[in-house]
Protein backbone atom coordinates (compact mmCIF):
# COMPACT_ATOMS: atom_id res chain seq x y z
CA UNK A 1 0.00 0.00 0.00
CA UNK A 2 1.47 3.35 -1.06
CA UNK A 3 -0.82 5.73 0.76
CA UNK A 4 -3.45 5.87 3.48
CA UNK A 5 -5.69 8.93 3.47
CA UNK A 6 -6.86 9.63 7.03
CA UNK A 7 -9.92 11.87 7.43
CA UNK A 8 -11.20 12.82 10.89
CA UNK A 9 -14.79 14.05 10.79
CA UNK A 10 -17.01 15.90 13.25
CA UNK A 11 -20.39 17.18 12.03
CA UNK A 12 -19.28 18.11 8.51
CA UNK A 13 -21.33 15.56 6.58
CA UNK A 14 -21.77 17.56 3.37
CA UNK A 15 -18.10 18.54 3.19
CA UNK A 16 -17.01 14.97 3.97
CA UNK A 17 -19.21 13.70 1.15
CA UNK A 18 -17.66 16.24 -1.24
CA UNK A 19 -14.17 15.23 -0.15
CA UNK A 20 -14.84 11.53 -0.69
CA UNK A 21 -16.46 12.18 -4.07
CA UNK A 22 -13.39 14.16 -5.14
CA UNK A 23 -11.19 11.21 -4.20
CA UNK A 24 -13.47 8.76 -6.01
CA UNK A 25 -13.50 10.95 -9.12
CA UNK A 26 -9.71 11.22 -9.27
CA UNK A 27 -9.06 7.61 -8.22
CA UNK A 28 -12.00 5.57 -9.56
CA UNK A 29 -10.30 2.31 -8.65
CA UNK A 30 -11.06 3.06 -4.99
CA UNK A 31 -14.51 1.64 -5.68
CA UNK A 32 -12.97 -1.53 -7.12
CA UNK A 33 -9.97 -2.59 -9.18
CA UNK A 34 -6.35 -1.52 -9.33
CA UNK A 35 -4.64 1.71 -10.30
CA UNK A 36 -1.12 3.13 -10.54
CA UNK A 37 -1.31 4.45 -6.97
CA UNK A 38 -2.23 1.92 -4.31
CA UNK A 39 -4.22 3.81 -1.72
CA UNK A 40 -6.89 3.38 0.91
CA UNK A 41 -9.14 5.87 2.69
CA UNK A 42 -9.79 5.75 6.43
CA UNK A 43 -12.54 7.91 7.94
CA UNK A 44 -12.53 8.33 11.71
CA UNK A 45 -15.99 9.45 12.81
CA UNK A 46 -15.75 11.55 15.98
CA UNK A 47 -19.31 11.18 17.33
CA UNK A 48 -21.05 13.41 14.78
CA UNK A 49 -24.79 13.98 15.16
CA UNK A 50 -25.47 14.84 11.51
CA UNK A 51 -25.58 11.33 10.03
CA UNK A 52 -22.03 11.38 8.68
CA UNK A 53 -21.33 7.73 9.50
CA UNK A 54 -24.55 6.52 7.85
CA UNK A 55 -23.74 8.58 4.75
CA UNK A 56 -20.30 6.99 4.47
CA UNK A 57 -21.72 3.48 4.88
CA UNK A 58 -24.41 4.08 2.26
CA UNK A 59 -22.45 5.86 -0.45
CA UNK A 60 -18.80 4.91 0.06
CA UNK A 61 -18.51 1.23 0.99
CA UNK A 62 -14.84 1.29 -0.05
CA UNK A 63 -14.00 3.54 2.91
CA UNK A 64 -12.59 1.97 6.07
CA UNK A 65 -14.89 3.61 8.61
CA UNK A 66 -14.02 3.83 12.30
CA UNK A 67 -17.18 4.99 14.07
CA UNK A 68 -15.64 5.88 17.43
CA UNK A 69 -18.90 7.11 19.08
CA UNK A 70 -16.94 9.69 21.11
CA UNK A 71 -15.12 12.86 20.19
CA UNK A 72 -11.42 12.12 20.47
CA UNK A 73 -10.41 15.49 19.02
CA UNK A 74 -8.34 15.99 15.88
CA UNK A 75 -5.21 14.50 17.44
CA UNK A 76 -6.91 11.46 18.92
CA UNK A 77 -8.88 10.79 15.77
CA UNK A 78 -5.80 10.99 13.58
CA UNK A 79 -3.94 8.70 15.96
CA UNK A 80 -6.68 6.11 15.46
CA UNK A 81 -6.25 6.45 11.71
CA UNK A 82 -2.45 6.36 11.83
CA UNK A 83 -2.48 3.19 13.91
CA UNK A 84 -4.80 1.54 11.40
CA UNK A 85 -2.96 2.82 8.30
CA UNK A 86 -1.40 0.26 5.97
CA UNK A 87 0.36 2.71 3.64
CA UNK A 88 4.00 3.68 3.45
CA UNK A 89 2.69 7.23 3.81
CA UNK A 90 -0.34 8.68 5.55
CA UNK A 91 -2.09 11.84 4.40
CA UNK A 92 -3.86 13.70 7.19
CA UNK A 93 -6.72 15.29 5.26
CA UNK A 94 -9.47 17.54 6.55
CA UNK A 95 -13.02 16.63 5.47
CA UNK A 96 -13.61 20.17 4.16
CA UNK A 97 -11.22 19.60 1.24
CA UNK A 98 -11.29 18.46 -2.37
CA UNK A 99 -8.30 16.68 -3.87
CA UNK A 100 -7.29 17.87 -7.34
CA UNK A 101 -5.99 15.44 -10.00
CA UNK A 102 -2.38 14.37 -9.69
CA UNK A 103 -1.84 15.87 -6.25
CA UNK A 104 -1.42 12.69 -4.26
CA UNK A 105 0.90 11.20 -6.88
CA UNK A 106 3.05 14.35 -6.64
CA UNK A 107 3.32 14.04 -2.86
CA UNK A 108 4.17 10.34 -2.94
CA UNK A 109 6.74 10.82 -5.72
CA UNK A 110 8.33 13.72 -3.85
CA UNK A 111 8.65 11.70 -0.65
CA UNK A 112 10.06 8.72 -2.56
CA UNK A 113 12.72 11.02 -4.03
CA UNK A 114 13.53 12.63 -0.67
CA UNK A 115 14.13 9.95 1.96
CA UNK A 116 15.18 12.62 4.46
CA UNK A 117 11.64 14.07 4.38
CA UNK A 118 9.48 13.11 7.32
CA UNK A 119 6.50 15.12 6.08
CA UNK A 120 5.28 17.26 3.20
CA UNK A 121 2.49 19.79 2.93
CA UNK A 122 0.34 20.47 -0.12
CA UNK A 123 -0.59 23.86 -1.56
CA UNK A 124 -4.02 24.83 -0.24
CA UNK A 125 -6.42 26.79 -2.42
CA UNK A 126 -9.59 28.67 -1.54
CA UNK A 127 -12.76 27.54 -3.36
CA UNK A 128 -12.29 30.39 -5.86
CA UNK A 129 -8.81 29.07 -6.73
CA UNK A 130 -6.88 31.76 -4.86
CA UNK A 131 -3.99 30.87 -2.60
CA UNK A 132 -4.63 29.95 1.02
CA UNK A 133 -1.47 30.57 3.09
CA UNK A 134 -0.63 27.32 4.83
CA UNK A 135 2.95 27.42 6.14
CA UNK A 136 4.37 29.00 9.27
CA UNK A 137 7.58 28.94 11.19
CA UNK A 138 7.64 27.60 14.72
CA UNK A 139 6.42 30.29 17.16
CA UNK A 140 9.78 31.40 18.51
CA UNK A 141 9.76 34.04 21.28
CA UNK A 142 10.96 36.67 18.81
CA UNK A 143 8.33 35.71 16.25
CA UNK A 144 5.54 35.89 18.82
CA UNK A 145 6.81 39.29 19.96
CA UNK A 146 6.64 40.73 16.44
CA UNK A 147 3.13 39.30 16.02
CA UNK A 148 1.84 40.62 19.35
CA UNK A 149 3.24 44.11 18.78
CA UNK A 150 1.97 44.06 15.15
CA UNK A 151 5.45 44.82 13.83
CA UNK A 152 4.93 41.88 11.47
CA UNK A 153 2.08 43.78 9.78
CA UNK A 154 4.31 46.78 9.20
CA UNK A 155 6.94 44.62 7.49
CA UNK A 156 5.02 41.72 5.88
CA UNK A 157 7.83 40.96 3.44
CA UNK A 158 10.55 40.77 6.08
CA UNK A 159 11.87 37.30 6.78
CA UNK A 160 12.69 38.42 10.30
CA UNK A 161 9.68 40.46 11.39
CA UNK A 162 7.15 38.32 9.50
CA UNK A 163 8.88 35.05 10.32
CA UNK A 164 6.02 33.37 12.16
CA UNK A 165 3.25 33.69 9.56
CA UNK A 166 5.71 33.67 6.62
CA UNK A 167 3.80 36.40 4.79
CA UNK A 168 6.92 36.92 2.68
CA UNK A 169 6.64 33.44 1.11
CA UNK A 170 5.24 33.19 -2.41
CA UNK A 171 4.18 29.51 -2.34
CA UNK A 172 5.62 29.07 -5.82
CA UNK A 173 8.48 26.66 -5.14
CA UNK A 174 9.45 23.61 -3.12
CA UNK A 175 10.85 24.77 0.20
CA UNK A 176 11.85 23.28 3.50
CA UNK A 177 9.51 24.69 6.15
CA UNK A 178 8.71 24.22 9.83
CA UNK A 179 4.99 23.54 9.96
CA UNK A 180 2.66 23.10 6.99
CA UNK A 181 -1.02 23.25 7.94
CA UNK A 182 -2.38 19.90 9.05
CA UNK A 183 -5.35 20.19 6.66
CA UNK A 184 -3.34 18.22 4.06
CA UNK A 185 -0.13 16.90 5.59
CA UNK A 186 1.64 13.79 4.32
CA UNK A 187 3.61 11.80 6.92
CA UNK A 188 6.17 9.08 6.28
CA UNK A 189 5.41 5.91 8.22
CA UNK A 190 9.07 5.55 9.24
CA UNK A 191 8.99 9.09 10.66
CA UNK A 192 5.79 8.38 12.60
CA UNK A 193 7.37 5.23 13.99
CA UNK A 194 10.44 7.21 15.05
CA UNK A 195 8.77 10.41 16.31
CA UNK A 196 5.56 8.93 17.68
CA UNK A 197 1.89 9.76 17.21
CA UNK A 198 0.17 13.11 17.73
CA UNK A 199 0.28 14.41 21.31
CA UNK A 200 -3.35 14.22 22.44
CA UNK A 201 -2.64 16.94 24.98
CA UNK A 202 -3.17 19.16 21.91
CA UNK A 203 -6.68 17.89 21.03
CA UNK A 204 -7.52 20.31 18.20
CA UNK A 205 -4.76 22.86 17.62
CA UNK A 206 -0.96 22.77 17.57
CA UNK A 207 -0.83 18.98 17.40
CA UNK A 208 0.73 19.07 13.93
CA UNK A 209 3.01 21.91 15.05
CA UNK A 210 4.16 19.81 17.99
CA UNK A 211 4.63 16.75 15.75
CA UNK A 212 6.62 18.73 13.17
CA UNK A 213 8.76 20.25 15.94
CA UNK A 214 9.53 16.80 17.34
CA UNK A 215 10.26 15.48 13.86
CA UNK A 216 12.76 18.24 13.12
CA UNK A 217 14.37 17.75 16.51
CA UNK A 218 14.82 14.10 15.53
CA UNK A 219 16.55 15.08 12.27
CA UNK A 220 13.70 14.76 9.75
CA UNK A 221 13.04 17.48 7.17
CA UNK A 222 9.64 18.92 6.30
CA UNK A 223 8.75 20.39 2.93
CA UNK A 224 6.10 22.43 1.14
CA UNK A 225 5.28 20.97 -2.30
CA UNK A 226 3.35 23.45 -4.51
CA UNK A 227 2.45 21.06 -7.33
CA UNK A 228 0.23 19.10 -4.95
CA UNK A 229 -2.95 21.19 -4.88
CA UNK A 230 -5.94 20.73 -2.61
CA UNK A 231 -9.01 22.96 -2.23
CA UNK A 232 -9.69 23.78 1.43
CA UNK A 233 -12.95 25.36 2.57
CA UNK A 234 -11.50 25.99 6.01
CA UNK A 235 -12.61 25.79 9.63
CA UNK A 236 -15.91 23.98 9.06
CA UNK A 237 -15.76 22.07 12.36
CA UNK A 238 -14.22 24.74 14.57
CA UNK A 239 -16.52 27.46 13.21
CA UNK A 240 -19.38 25.69 14.96
CA UNK A 241 -17.80 26.61 18.32
CA UNK A 242 -15.73 29.66 17.38
CA UNK A 243 -15.13 31.35 20.79
CA UNK A 244 -14.23 28.00 22.35
CA UNK A 245 -11.98 27.24 19.38
CA UNK A 246 -10.09 30.53 19.79
CA UNK A 247 -9.61 29.86 23.50
CA UNK A 248 -8.41 26.31 22.80
CA UNK A 249 -6.02 27.54 20.09
CA UNK A 250 -4.28 29.93 22.45
CA UNK A 251 -4.33 27.44 25.33
CA UNK A 252 -2.58 24.97 23.04
CA UNK A 253 0.02 27.57 22.06
CA UNK A 254 0.77 28.18 25.75
CA UNK A 255 1.09 24.43 26.26
CA UNK A 256 3.45 24.24 23.28
CA UNK A 257 5.63 26.85 24.98
CA UNK A 258 5.52 25.02 28.28
CA UNK A 259 6.48 21.77 26.58
CA UNK A 260 9.26 23.02 24.34
CA UNK A 261 10.53 26.38 25.63
CA UNK A 262 10.27 26.33 29.43
CA UNK A 263 13.82 26.11 30.75
CA UNK A 264 15.29 27.13 27.38
CA UNK A 265 14.49 30.83 27.70
CA UNK A 266 14.77 33.12 30.78
CA UNK A 267 11.80 32.98 33.15
CA UNK A 268 10.75 36.64 32.72
CA UNK A 269 10.74 36.30 28.91
CA UNK A 270 8.71 33.09 29.17
CA UNK A 271 6.20 34.86 31.42
CA UNK A 272 5.87 37.84 29.07
CA UNK A 273 5.40 35.65 25.99
CA UNK A 274 2.69 33.48 27.59
CA UNK A 275 0.94 36.61 28.90
CA UNK A 276 0.89 38.09 25.40
CA UNK A 277 -0.64 34.87 24.04
CA UNK A 278 -3.39 34.92 26.68
CA UNK A 279 -4.02 38.64 26.17
CA UNK A 280 -4.39 38.12 22.42
CA UNK A 281 -6.83 35.25 23.07
CA UNK A 282 -9.02 37.39 25.32
CA UNK A 283 -9.33 40.08 22.64
CA UNK A 284 -10.16 37.61 19.87
CA UNK A 285 -12.75 35.80 22.00
CA UNK A 286 -14.46 39.08 22.86
CA UNK A 287 -14.61 40.05 19.18
CA UNK A 288 -15.96 36.61 18.22
CA UNK A 289 -18.75 36.86 20.80
CA UNK A 290 -19.72 40.33 19.64
CA UNK A 291 -19.90 39.02 16.07
CA UNK A 292 -22.53 36.42 16.91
Amino acid sequence: MDLTVVIVNWNTRDYLEGCLRSLEAVYPWLAGGEGPLALEVVVVENASTDGSAAMVRQHFPWVRLFDIRENLGWAGGNNQGLKAAMGRYSLLLNPDTEVLPGSLEVLVSFMDAHPEAGAAGAKLLNPDGSLQPSCRSFPSPEGVLWEATKVSRLFPHSRRFAAYRMTWFGYDRVMEVDQPMGSALLLRRAAVDAVGLMDEGFPIFFNEVDWCYRAKQAGWRIYFVPDARIVHYGGQSTSQVRPQAIEESHRSMVRFYEKHYRGRIPGPIFAVITWMIRYSAAGRIARAKRGR
